[in-house]
């Protein structure tokens, strides 16, 4: 299958809800074939398809930003060549304001994954979360991972170092054709929510592609202009590290009071199943003297109404007497 045809059919794929994929690519290469005679070429054609794997949930909500939110995959990839070029230049201020800014863009480009990834059906935990942010992070490192993200057929969470290019085997499902990522520049219409992406909207591949692949890379010999560019690189690194040791600090304050309020809660229901016992406990002494007392005012009953009934045979014995003559 020509890779262009195979991109068309890739694009759909990869733009749907996360459970829907299985059934569409099932679905797709059925279609290849159709009612015809299954000839060689068309197996091949359906194989194809039926090879193209099942992204994970990080990835997958990543490729729904490239689908639905292009513009925060354009943000993050720019402000990764800015940083890129801070540090070509050993510009250690600079470094040190765009990690600033890369905190709060890639937060909000998280929240964004979790706003589409909901409105298309799935929500993501905070571990998936996790994965979304390291793979915006290593996108901002190197020029391929940003490439890899913005094609909207990844398929699973990259990560970077700061220092060394990010590991591209198998993270994207077609590496010659990545769908629709466009280079970084000006603002480009977002894609409505919901609209499946047409094989039109595929780059050829022909067209400049960005470095997919760090395997191959030529990198100078080792410098004194390396060397420096490794500081810089540590310098990121450690920034990195800072904000993620006080980012862990801020979870281990409010792990700290869960548990605390975790123990309150704790004692309170100890304290309210002790009293609930003694309740019980009074509950059953106090329907044991209602049934005694109940007992005792059956028999008192029983006695006053006997003695009532002698009462009246007495009475009735003292009016016949007196009505004897002689009595």
């Amino acid at each position: 299958m020509a890779n262009r045809e195979l991109a068309g059919i890739a694009a759909q794929l990869y733009a749907l809800p996360f459970d829907d994929f299985i059934a569409a690519r099932t679905g797709e290469a059925k279609s290849l074939l159709g009612e015809q005679r299954a000839t060689p070429e068309l197996r091949s054609r359906a194989a194809e398809v039926r090879a193209l794997p099942k992204p994970s949930v990080s990835a997958w909500a990543v490729n729904m930003l490239a689908w639905h939110r292009p513009e925060a995959l354009r943000e993050v990839a720019e402000l990764g060549l800015a940083m890129r070029q801070a540090q070509a230049a050993l510009d250690a201020a600079t470094l040190r304001r765009l990690a600033g800014e890369r905190r709060t863009l890639l937060a909000g480009a998280v929240e964004e994954a979790r706003a589409v990834a909901e409105q298309q059906g799935r929500k993501i935990s905070a571990a998936i979360a996790t994965e979304v942010e390291q793979t915006l992070r290593a996108a901002t490192a190197d020029e391929g991972a940003a490439a890899a993200v913005r094609s909207g057929c990844l398929l699973r969470a990259l990560t970077a170092d700061g220092v060394d290019v990010v590991d591209l085997d198998g993270a994207v499902a077609l590496p010659d054709v990545p769908g629709p990522a466009v280079p970084a520049g000006p603002p480009t219409t977002p894609a409505p929510a919901g609209a499946v992406p047409s094989q039109g909207s595929v780059r050829p591949p022909s067209a400049p592609q960005p470095r997919l692949r760090a395997v191959g890379q030529e990198r100078p010999e080792p410098g004194p202009s390396m060397r420096e560019r490794a500081r810089a690189a540590l310098e990121q690194a450690s920034e990195a590290a800072r904000s993620s040791t006080a980012e862990a600090d801020r979870a281990a304050g409010e792990l700290g009071e869960a548990a605390a309020a975790a123990e309150a809660l704790a004692e309170e229901a100890a304290g309210l199943r002790e009293r609930l016992a003694q309740a019980e406990t009074g509950l059953r002494q106090a329907r044991k003297r209602l049934e005694q007392a109940s007992a005792a005012a059956q028999q008192a009953a029983r006695a006053a109404d006997k003695d009532r009934r002698r009462e009246d045979l007495a009475r009735e014995r003292v009016l016949r007497l007196g009505n004897t003559p002689g009595g």
